[in-house]
C-alpha cells in the first residue's frame, strides 16, 4: 500500500486566486539545509502543479545556496521566506501562507 501523507495539503492548494502571481522556490541539489525542500518537490510539487496548471512555479538549483522561496504579488510586490532545515511539511504550510499573503509563521 502507497500512502502520500502530505497529498491532501498540495491537491486542495489553489493558487493564484489572490494577489499572488508566481512562486519560485530556490534550492541546493546537495546540502542537507534544503533536504525538506528536496523532498517537498520529490513528493508533493507534482500534485501541487496539477492542481495549478497556469500558476507559474518555477524551481530553481543552484549548488551552494541556502533554500528560500520567493512569492511575487501583484504591481511587483516581492516576499521571501528562507527555507533552511524546514520539514517538508512546513515547505507546504509556507506555500499556503503565501497564497494568503499573512505574515509566514517559521
Amino acid at each position: 500500500m502507497i500512502m502520500y501523507p502530505s497529498l491532501r495539503m498540495t491537491s486542495a492548494l489553489k493558487l493564484g486566486t489572490g494577489a499572488l502571481r508566481e512562486l519560485r522556490i530556490h534550492l541546493c541539489q546537495k546540502s542537507p539545509a534544503s533536504a525538506g525542500v528536496r523532498q517537498f518537490i520529490e513528493n508533493d510539487y507534482v500534485q501541487l502543479k496539477k492542481a495549478n496548471k497556469n500558476f507559474p512555479i518555477l524551481i530553481r538549483e543552484c549548488s551552494g545556496i541556502l533554500p528560500r522561496i520567493w512569492a511575487r504579488y501583484e504591481y511587483g510586490v516581492e516576499l521571501s521566506v528562507p527555507l533552511e532545515d524546514v520539514s517538508r511539511e512546513k515547505v507546504s504550510s509556507i506555500i499556503a501562507q503565501l497564497e494568503k499573503k499573512g505574515a509566514v509563521k517559521l
